[in-house]
Formats: C-alpha cells, sequence, structure tokens
C-alpha cells in the first residue's frame, strides 16, 4: 500500500546551503532501497517534506525524522493512503522557496510568507505542486 507523508520543521540551528544540501544528497542515497520518493522544500528555518512508498517504510523513515536534532517542531500535516506517486521519479527533489514570487504565497498563504503551520496540509501540497509546474524545483535526480 502506497502512502504519502507531509510535514513541516523549524531547523534547530541556522543552516547553511551547504548543510541543506548534504541532506537532500542523504536522502537520494537512501531512499532508492527503501522505495521512497518525495520533495524538500526550505524557506528561512521551516522545513516542508514530502515522502511517498509504502506504509512501513515511510513511517519508519518519519520515525527517524522526528528523532533527528537537526530540526524541532515536527508537525505532520498530511498522511494519507494514495493511488499513485505525485513524486514518483524523484528520489528527493529540492525545492526554493526563495524563487516563489509573492502572488503565488499569497494565494495560498494568509501573507507572503512560507507558513505550513498555519494552513492545512493539502493546501501546503498544493503549493508544492505549483512550485514545481513552475519550474522553482532547483535539484531533482531520478
Amino acid at each position: 500500500m502506497l502512502v504519502r507523508c507531509l510535514y513541516a520543521s523549524r531547523a534547530a540551528a541556522p543552516l547553511a546551503g551547504a548543510a541543506i544540501d548534504a541532506i537532500v544528497e542523504q536522502s537520494r542515497r537512501n531512499n532508492p532501497q527503501r522505495g521512497i520518493t518525495g520533495m524538500l522544500c526550505f524557506a528561512d528555518d521551516i522545513f516542508i517534506q514530502v515522502l511517498e512508498g509504502g506504509r512501513e517504510e515511510v513511517c519508519r523513515l518519519f520515525n527517524t525524522l522526528v528523532a533527528d536534532q537537526r530540526h524541532k517542531e515536527v508537525t505532520l500535516l498530511l498522511f494519507e493512503e494514495i493511488a499513485e506517486r505525485r513524486f514518483g521519479s524523484w528520489t528527493m527533489g529540492q525545492v526554493d522557496f526563495a524563487r516563489a514570487n509573492q502572488g503565488l504565497l499569497l494565494k495560498y498563504y494568509e501573507k507572503a510568507a512560507v507558513n505550513p503551520f498555519a494552513s492545512s496540509g493539502h493546501v501546503t501540497l498544493a503549493l508544492m505542486d505549483e512550485m514545481v509546474r513552475t519550474g522553482a524545483i532547483t535539484s531533482r535526480m531520478k
């Protein structure tokens, strides 16, 4: 059974671009053997990540991520059974919210700032989909 898990968290300490790149690269190394695909977004101190794969594997990875000391306030936004993956060809995509125009953020949030903690998981997932469609994805690895 396939599931999708969407969560948000805050960085425990300021992170440089190299640290985020290292997280993405680690995901790209480890996720294929687990059958997990997805996307990671980072804006200011906020992480948003979507994971797709088998229920057991996604739950196991999510529990590992909750214990990761690099972030805090891990908040589950959406967990659902799915018929198909949205990010099936990506071991881990990366979106740069700094490339989003303010109008796009205002379409989904109360202010022109990323705030998944004040919206539904479906709204945040819709924003992520639109970021991909508009070319804001900075990297993806097949």
